[in-house]
């Protein structure tokens, strides 16, 4: 199957890359815009400290982009910040692959 096929990337969400702490607080990258699915469910997930923590929006998108934990994405004119950024492939198989990332 490879990439997550296009027809299911349905909305359009800007992501700016987390680049690192700076002297006046966090610094992200170029504002990108990608094409993803966004389901709007509040779940539970873990952070990178393994902290349980509430996502209000769930965002998948293709395999290749680039969308760090701490990353700045604004969906739906809502902005918020990636908690988990998971990379889903299937190494060949026949699977959708994507990024599946948590938002705050």
């Amino acid at each position: 199957m490879g990439s997550i096929p296009a027809f299911l990337l349905r909305h359009t969400v800007e992501i700016e890359p987390f680049e690192g702490e700076g002297p006046f607080g966090p610094e992200f990258g170029t504002a990108v815009t990608e094409r993803a699915f966004v389901d709007e469910k509040r779940r539970l997930v873990r952070d990178a400290e393994g902290a349980e923590v509430v996502s209000e929006t769930t965002v998948y998108m293709r395999l290749a982009a680039t969308c760090p934990a701490g990353s700045r994405v604004t969906v739906n004119g809502r902005t918020s910040y990636v908690i988990t950024a998971s990379r889903r492939d299937g190494g060949g198989l026949p699977t959708p692959d994507h990024l599946e990332v948590a938002l705050q």
